[in-house]
This record gives C-alpha cells, sequence and structure tokens, in this order.
C-alpha cells in the first residue's frame, strides 16, 4: 500500500502544478474578458496570437486536468482508500459517491464538452467558441474535483 501512497503523492502533487497552470491562464483570460468578448466571432477573429495562444493553453490544460483526474488520481484515490474497481463507469459512480465530483452527470457534460473541443475546427467557429465559453464556465467545477481529490486523499495519506 506505501508504494500506491507514494505513487498518489507524487500524482496530486503534478496535479497540483497544472492546477496553477490553469489558475493563471483563467486570470489572464479572465482580464482579456474585462474589454473582449472573445466569444463573438469577430472579436474573435482580431484577437493576436498571444491573446489566441493563451486560450489555446488554457483549453489543453483543462483537457489535461480532467484526463488526469479521471485516468490516473479516480481510480487510484479508490484503490488506497480500499475501493475496489475495474470499470470507469464503477470509479466513477464511487467518485460521485464519495462527493470529489458533484454529479456523475456533470462529469461526462464536462467531458463531453472537452471532447468537442478536441473535434472543432477553424470552419465551425462558433460551435468551438461556444465550447471554450463552456470550458471557461467549468472552471470552477474542475477546481472543486481537483480539490475534493485533494482533501480525500489526505485522509489516507496521512
Amino acid at each position: 500500500m506505501k508504494k500506491q501512497n507514494a505513487i498518489l503523492l507524487a500524482r496530486l502533487n503534478k496535479l497540483g502544478s497544472q492546477l496553477s497552470a490553469l489558475i493563471e491562464y483563467k486570470n489572464e483570460i479572465d482580464k482579456i474578458l474585462l474589454v473582449k468578448n472573445i466569444f463573438d466571432i469577430e472579436v474573435f477573429q482580431t484577437l493576436n496570437i498571444m491573446e489566441k495562444a493563451l486560450l489555446d493553453a488554457y483549453l489543453k490544460r483543462f483537457s489535461s486536468i480532467q484526463d488526469f483526474l479521471g485516468a490516473k488520481i479516480f481510480p487510484l484515490l479508490l484503490e488506497v482508500s480500499g475501493i475496489g474497481t475495474s470499470k470507469m463507469s464503477e470509479v466513477l459512480n464511487y467518485i460521485a459517491k464519495e462527493e470529489i465530483i458533484d454529479s456523475l452527470e456533470n462529469w461526462i457534460e464536462m467531458r463531453e464538452t472537452r471532447n468537442d473541443l478536441e473535434h472543432d475546427y477553424p470552419d465551425n467557429i462558433e460551435s468551438a467558441l461556444n465550447d471554450l465559453k463552456k470550458c471557461l464556465d467549468l472552471f470552477s467545477s474542475l477546481k472543486n474535483y481537483t480539490d475534493n481529490s485533494i482533501s480525500f486523499a489526505k485522509g489516507y495519506l496521512e
């Protein structure tokens, strides 16, 4: 069990670093949103390369954190706590039951939005901007899922 604890601790440290970067990106995007409606197609097309790169970095980090939580953190949290699971559906059900995520439906919706962004192309900019807005709106949920994971783990790592 000590090996799993060490692995979980290392993964949580990585997750914390990823979350810190996401917070920085979100703060910078919020500054842009004070002066520009980036969700308007015409405004979006006038963004400079650094602003677009910031949005891209946010989306990549958002996706990375969600992937990391689902694939690397959630199953190990359950393993360390003594809950054995083999299927992702079981993992997510237990994670929701433990209130690490607020609901399975919200997690799936977040996942679908993130997946939509992976498949939107420049010719479908309106859809991509709607998904970008959803991901920005989901920032608090993703942060809460991360914070809840860390809090849950503390009970087993001490």
